[in-house]
């Protein structure tokens, strides 16, 4: 009650004192580009020469600032730019002044580069933007290594993306599903290299305007696009040790009418890996009870993507963008499996070999279609997208095997083919409609429908040196969709110091799935074909409290899902080994998630502070669990079958902090800290897999300016150990190293990167059931070292434009009132 009255007061003292204020409004555009200026600072300077009040721009160069009535000199400025001033400027009621535009002050282009790396994340009322451009251990990466330095994700040693430790994060490209993101996969992300990408949004509390798609939240990559006029760019050649070579290109030319960009990657690496797994079998039928596997992966990955599009501006307010994307990849892998088998005395049986070598190629190609229309400068809008994908994927697997102890012997090989097809169709539109001074309107739709197509074809010699057969229990040719149709509408306001985003998304999820194939009815287990529909309201509060100019508080509240992938729901297995198969389950339902956040922010001069509190509650959520299913290789090996299912609820709870230091200009520091725990509850056939668990991970880096312009950057990460229903995970450390220096009179960088510095980056696990044991451990890539070398065109003011929001996607969106 106490808070309650203390709200209140708070809130009638700001209705008193607005009534002698003025609210004034305005714009700050580039001039000669006429770009937004994000983060200019406007003061308003009264006839005795004392600053009384002032405000900064917004991402699309925006301001709103509440003025005491009377007559002031508006100032306005932006480092590196000139300054503007207006005199005389009689504010006695809510105004809105002309558009300024400030030109650059090329005698300052020094300073530009200070505040660029100071200037590394900006707060808004629904997410986090976080710009990495200044990320030197990201020279010669991949997205998917940029993700890794991100605050609040972590990147697992096998590629899986996690959002405050949970893997049910939705990834999208410019504000979009994409096919550069690999259609739900994370593989597209280690083919494009890091310096496409201009900034990561972090949206754990996503407005209604995003998709529903993904309980913990979403990842939104924005990549570049230059807005200077003429001819501008750059390229990157990188070498590393083990063997990653690459080139990489980002050019645009921009004139008054249209923008044409392009970035182009050419990748060739050989990334060597090596598992290691122990498995005791506790069944009395079990002839040998002890295995042991050794692994060595020796990967082959030759790829090719460039980004293609032309933005042309058909009037002042409106633009009309058209845009493809062409990966290509040719992948060559080979799996060496050692196994031992060991008898009841624990003495060796048998000693086997499988050589496992797989090819595949990949072709993934995007059409976009974007047209915005800005009715005015106040933000009255309109934009439609339309994007056609298609991704075609053929693995071709050969299998050999055979024994070396007691006696040499082959083994049947197996042959396996599988190819995929997927398309997918996107169509949106969003409407945008200021209301008055301080609030807005938003509605919109979205249609996303998707079809994937997977023919798996196993062929298998019944006798060492005999024919291929075809495998007909297995084989399979299975066909997925998943059509989701959305509405949204949103309202935003300020009261002051005080604004909220609410909104009410609708979607309705059509999930079908048909398998053909000659040996399908033998399968009990599940019902192989399905028609299943969903539909659900998902609403989404956001608001803000500033209890100074340079802090606030923040509270969030949305509801998500979480669909079944076409992987999680193929019901036929498919093999790493010839003991262990992962198989699908077409019974999985969506989860459905509700979160709440409370953050906190606060400003100083060289110090910027991020906190949160969050909580989720998930229904069917998903668990992966291994079993015994009872049958047995040739050799009278066991088979371990994993496989998804729906848990009946799983709650998680942490609590996260971030802080960007910059105590002098040679030194920028910046830190976070995450801890979380969770606790899931269900059953499956029988058994009762609810566990309780809390864990956590940290990320500092430091990055030191040397005498002649030497960078360097160390960046460390540590995961503490976690478990599951059935496994725990042994904590992690991880540590980067990164050197730079400008040359050729600043207009080229060389940079050396060592990733993972103690070549300590392996996942060790542990996991028991009451038919077995198993310990493994597993490490993706081994300790790399990277030499990479930058050269830049037309491209001085670069470093400053890195900062200011620059790019496609969802600009603006959920920055109301931020």
């Amino acid at each position: 009650m106490k808070l309650f009255t203390s709200l209140l007061a708070l809130f009638f003292t700001t209705f008193l004192f607005s009534q002698n204020t003025s609210t004034v409004k305005g714009k700050i555009l580039e001039q000669g580009t006429n770009y937004p200026l994000e983060y200019a600072t406007i003061s308003f300077i009264d006839s005795a020469g004392k600053t009384v009040t002032g405000g900064i721009t917004d991402l699309d160069g925006n301001y709103s600032i509440e003025v005491p009535a009377g007559s002031y000199t508006v100032k306005y400025e932006f480092i590196s730019y000139k300054s503007v001033e207006k005199s005389n400027q009689n504010l006695q009621n809510n105004t809105t002044l002309p558009t300024v535009y400030l030109s650059l002050n090329s005698e300052s282009l020094d300073e530009v580069v200070v505040r660029a790396e100071t200037t590394e994340v900006q707060i808004r009322l629904d997410k986090k933007v976080y710009n990495i451009g200044k990320d030197l251990t990201t020279s010669g990466a991949t997205v998917s290594d940029a993700l890794s330095n991100v605050p609040s994700v972590t990147v697992d040693v096998d590629g899986a993306i996690s959002l405050r430790g949970n893997e049910n994060v939705r990834i999208l490209i410019n504000g979009k599903p994409s096919a550069i993101a690999g259609f739900g996969s994370t593989d597209a992300l280690r083919q494009l290299p890091a310096d496409a990408i201009e900034r990561v949004e972090v949206i754990t509390s996503p407005s209604a305007r995003y998709d529903a798609e993904g309980t913990a939240g979403i990842l939104n990559i924005i990549l570049r696009k230059e807005k200077t006029l003429g001819l501008n760019g750059s390229v990157q050649v990188n070498m590393g040790v083990p063997l990653s070579s690459g080139l990489s290109t980002n050019i645009n030319l921009r004139t008054e009418k249209f923008n044409i960009f392009n970035t182009t990657g050419i990748r060739y690496n050989d990334s060597p890996g090596n598992a290691y797994f122990e498995t005791r079998y506790l069944n009395a039928n079990a002839s040998n009870p002890l295995v042991i596997e050794e692994r060595d992966y020796d990967r082959l990955n030759r790829g090719f993507n460039t980004n293609l599009g032309i933005e042309y501006y058909l009037t002042e307010k409106s633009s009309l963008t058209a845009s493809g994307f062409l990966r290509l990849g040719d992948d060559e892998d080979t799996t060496t499996n050692l196994t031992q088998e060991f008898n009841a005395a624990n003495a060796l049986a048998v000693l086997r070999s499988r050589i496992e070598t797989e090819t595949e190629e990949d072709t993934s190609l995007q059409f976009s279609l974007n047209y915005v229309n800005n009715f005015n400068d106040d933000g009255h809008k309109l934009t439609i997208d339309l994007q056609a994908e298609d991704d075609e994927e053929t693995e071709v697997s050969f299998i050999d095997e055979f024994n070396t102890f007691p006696t040499n012997q082959p083994l049947p090989a197996e042959l396996i083919t599988q190819q995929e097809d997927q398309n997918e169709y996107l169509i949106q539109a969003d409407y945008v409609l200021p209301i008055g001074e301080n609030a807005q309107f938003e509605a919109g739709y979205r249609g996303n429908f998707e079809k994937t197509t997977t023919d798996y074809l196993l062929t298998e010699q019944l006798a060492a040196g005999g024919a291929f057969i075809r495998n007909d229990s297995l084989s399979n040719v299975f066909t997925y969709e998943e059509n989701v149709n959305a509405v949204y509408t949103q309202y935003g306001n300020k009261f002051g110091k005080f604004s909220f985003l609410l909104g009410l998304r609708y979607e309705d999820t059509q999930l079908k799935g048909e398998v053909t194939g000659e040996d399908i009815t033998s399968n009990d287990d599940f019902n192989v074909n399905f028609d299943n529909s969903y539909s659900g309201l998902f609403p989404t509060v956001n608001l803000v409290y500033e209890l100074g100019e340079s802090e606030n508080v923040t509270l969030g509240y949305n509801r998500r899902i979480n669909r079944p992938r076409g992987f999680f729901i193929n019901p036929f297995p498919s093999r790493s080994s010839e003991a262990n198969v992962f198989q699908g389950n077409p019974g999985l339902r969506p989860a459905f998630a509700s979160a709440f956040d409370l953050g906190y922010l606060r400003r100083w001069k060289n110090l910027t502070l991020t906190t949160s509190v969050y909580y989720q509650q998930e229904t069917d959520a998903f668990e992966r669990v291994s079993e015994d299913t009872g049958q047995v290789t040739p050799n009278g090996v066991p088979i371990i079958r994993t496989i998804p299912f729906n848990l009946s609820t799983n709650e998680r709870y942490g609590f996260e902090a971030g802080v960007l230091y910059n105590p002098a200009k040679w030194l920028r520091l910046n830190g976070s800290f995450n801890f979380f725990g969770f606790q899931t509850e269900g059953m499956f056939n029988g058994v009762d897999y609810g566990t309780k668990n809390t864990s956590w991970f940290a990320r500092g880096s430091s990055k030191v300016t040397l005498p002649s312009k030497i960078d360097w950057q160390t960046t460390a990460f540590y995961r503490g150990p976690r478990n599951d229903a059935q496994s725990e995970t042994e904590g992690l450390l991880s540590i980067n190293l990164a050197f730079s220096k400008d040359i050729m009179d600043d207009n080229a960088t060389i940079g050396f990167n060592v990733s993972d510095l103690l070549n300590s980056r392996k996942r060790v696990t542990s996991t028991e059931t009451p038919s077995f044991i198993s310990d493994s451990e597993f490490q993706w890539r081994e300790r790399q070292f990277n030499l990479s070398f930058t050269y830049r065109f037309n491209q001085k003011k670069q470093r400053q434009k890195d900062t200011r929001g620059a790019g496609d996607g969802d600009e603006g969106e959920g920055d109301f009132g931020g």
